[in-house]
């Protein structure tokens, strides 16, 4: 099934250029609020976790690149993974909020890795080690870091589904006649998840009953044009899985990505749903493409933002609306967001 660009939408922007707002002034009664983000070097400062602790989220979801270790040195690894978890804001965010989350390449280990990193096993424990996975945990026995959570609010629920874009991901095609880094597999060749996980992600989606399925992906859905990771290098899987969403009728279904160093809201409308599908990227936490000067984004709503960032969804069930938020330094709401969930 192939994605149709959305034209007509329900929705609210507020631009970069337009008069800045914290979160507090746009303050709602959020029923639930999920905060996000991506791309944390740990040798750098995070003036961000303040700012997230302020939100007062219900959960905090790990969007990948994590820490920078690029390592097959477990022991590096697992040092790097410790200095995150002993900042002293972050840790009052693990006290105060539960965590989720996956990984992408710098720490899977591999720059642009996939398949074929030969110690994402013991990479995979130590990521599990860093999010606090029990020791008898089923996770610690699954191949790939893939799982999902509920939560119930007031006769609602909310469904979490991380996937894991590394473990089971094949080959790139570099791009030889262009100034990008990659261009799309032939249709058809190779795989972003596997088969075990998207056998366990079909499942997830047919029989979920949640008011929203929110899928975290640590690289782009719907952006595909500037020759970087994405789906769209697997442009079968992109179809796929537009196609999967469609069939299961599951509700509210969101995308959460991250690992562009740029933040930015992507929407479009899929043959057969009643609703849009909102891919939503938000990187990086310490360091952006400060240097971005623009790439096409045909499913783009709103502006890119380009500096540091994290990422918060309010949901209001009694509305049937979410509420997605680019927050920078101070709380300052950079780009806004409103969808309605009929």
């Amino acid at each position: 099934m192939k994605i149709i660009y959305f034209l007509m939408s329900t929705l609210v922007l507020v631009s970069c250029s337009s008069n800045k707002k914290t979160v507090e002034d746009n303050a709602v009664n959020a029923d639930f609020v999920l905060a996000f983000g991506s791309c944390n070097r740990v040798d750098l400062p995070n003036l961000l976790w303040d700012d997230v602790l302020n939100t007062e989220p219900d959960v905090w979801v790990w969007g990948g690149d994590n820490i920078y270790a690029d390592t097959d040195d477990m022991v590096a690894l697992r040092t790097m993974y410790n200095v995150q978890k002993e900042q002293s804001d972050y840790k009052k965010l693990i006290e105060s909020t539960d965590i989720l989350g996956t990984w992408d390449d710098h720490d899977y280990g591999l720059n642009d890795g996939g398949v074929e990193f030969k110690a994402k096993d013991a990479s995979q424990q130590e990521f599990l080690n860093f999010m606090n996975v029990p020791d008898d945990s089923p996770l610690r026995k699954r191949k790939g870091v893939y799982n999902a959570k509920k939560y119930e609010v007031n006769g609602h629920s909310i469904n979490i589904i991380i996937l894991d874009t590394r473990y089971f991901r094949t080959k790139l095609t570099p791009d030889t006649e262009t100034k990008k880094r990659l261009k799309p597999n032939e249709y058809g060749d190779g795989t972003m998840l596997g088969e075990v996980q998207w056998n366990w992600l079909e499942n997830e989606l047919n029989t979920s009953k949640s008011d929203y399925n929110i899928i975290v992906s640590s690289v782009q859905y719907l952006s595909n044009e500037h020759g970087f990771e994405a789906w769209g290098n697997f442009p079968h899987e992109v179809d796929k899985l537009a196609k999967m969403i469609a069939d299961s009728n599951a509700g509210g279904v969101i995308v959460l990505s991250g690992d562009r160093h740029i933040s930015e809201f992507s929407k479009t409308n899929i043959e057969g749903m009643n609703y849009p599908v909102i891919d939503f990227t938000s990187s990086g936490l310490t360091h952006a493409y400060r240097g971005f000067t623009g790439e096409p984004n045909k499913y783009r709503r709103g502006e890119v933002v380009f500096t540091e960032s994290f990422g918060i969804l309010e949901f209001d069930f009694k509305a049937k609306k979410v509420d997605f938020k680019i927050v920078g330094d101070n709380g300052i709401v950079l780009e806004k967001l409103e969808q309605v969930y009929e």
